[in-house]
């Protein structure tokens, strides 16, 4: 995916990628082990997290992260590759906004 890079960035852990924008290295996926199987978590919005969610077993409220606007993904279950590509790309897209800090005189006030 142009613009996402992937590392493993927690120490003694060779299993955990993350997938991040190149630019701004904000995350939108973290593929993981978890209860012993692969699966990806992927930002959604609030209201079809609730959907996916009610549709497919394989999709839970994400593990480790925000439950609201993150879900839990088993990559061999219910859940359709073409499905899981499309959370993947809504991920990229939610997580690439980024809100721009009010200037106060010409420089950011934080």
């Amino acid at each position: 995916m142009g613009g996402a890079e992937i590392n493993q960035p927690f120490n003694d852990d060779f299993v955990s990628t993350v997938a991040r924008h190149s630019e701004s290295k904000k995350w939108f996926a973290l593929v993981m082990e978890y209860q012993g199987k692969t699966v990806v978590n992927l930002k959604c919005d609030p209201m079809e997290s609730d959907f996916l969610r009610s549709v497919f077993e394989g999709v839970i409220p994400a593990y480790h992260m925000n439950k609201v606007h993150w879900n839990t993904v088993f990559l061999e279950s219910d859940v359709p590759d073409e499905e899981i590509e499309r959370m993947t790309l809504v991920s990229f897209e939610l997580t690439g906004k980024r809100k721009k800090m009010p200037k106060k005189n010409g420089k950011n006030p934080l």
